[in-house]
């Protein structure tokens, strides 16, 4: 079974624009899942009472490998998306948009 992110299929009905398939979607599924484990790790270290210092190294962690994953994203929509919509003459509402979403992780 293909998934949503691998089929390109996510939400296609909310863009004016094309999605372009994601040739890396299988590696963004495993990275994920990798992810959601270091999240459910983290669950189990405060239900044993792990030390506070243990808990925040993994919750950094899992944030730096979110960040690499939406960085990832990015660059895809700017390689894919964004340019066809340069190209198409939506260029603007296109940067504009990606803008919004490089502001919610500019820290």
């Amino acid at each position: 079974m293909t998934s949503r992110i691998e089929s390109g299929e996510a939400a296609a009905g909310a863009h004016a624009h094309p999605l372009a398939p994601r040739p890396d979607g299988a590696t963004l599924l495993k990275r994920l899942n990798r992810i959601e484990g270091q999240v459910r790790g983290i669950g189990k270290m405060i239900a044993d009472d792990r030390y506070c210092i243990d808990v925040l190294t993994q919750v950094s962690a899992v944030q730096a490998a979110l960040d690499a994953v939406a960085l990832q994203l990015l660059e895809h929509h700017l390689h894919g998306c964004v340019q066809h919509a340069v190209k198409s003459g939506r260029g603007d509402h296109a940067i504009d948009e990606a803008m919004v979403v490089i502001r919610k992780f500019a820290r």
